[in-house]
């Protein structure tokens, strides 16, 4: 966080994102760091990046209007994995025309 801020990025961390179900708020993730309002970031320190991961990022991804998202992972072998969810796309789709 403090070198992204060094570099003059906005930086949030442990920011809440609202989790609805039939419309109402159940709860709250915590996104590790958002950038700039416009990226997650997630930091783990683990042997390897793990479905459970990137599952966990995709859902902060559709449940806020950020499209970009990284999990960077400080373990034994460091590695990232970037995830995009087109929130715009979705949204502009039409309602699906039944005949």
């Amino acid at each position: 966080m403090h070198e992204l801020r060094k570099r003059g990025y906005t930086v949030e961390s442990e920011v809440p994102i609202k989790v609805y179900y039939d419309g109402v708020v159940i709860g709250d993730y915590f996104a590790d760091l958002v950038v700039n309002s416009i990226i997650i970031l997630e930091i783990k320190s683990a042997s390897l990046i793990i479905a459970e991961h990137e599952s966990q990022l995709m859902n902060y991804l559709k449940a806020t209007n950020i499209e970009v998202g990284f999990i960077f992972n400080f373990g034994p072998t460091p590695t990232f994995r970037r995830k995009i969810y087109e929130t715009a796309r979705e949204k502009n789709q039409e309602p699906n025309q039944s005949a």
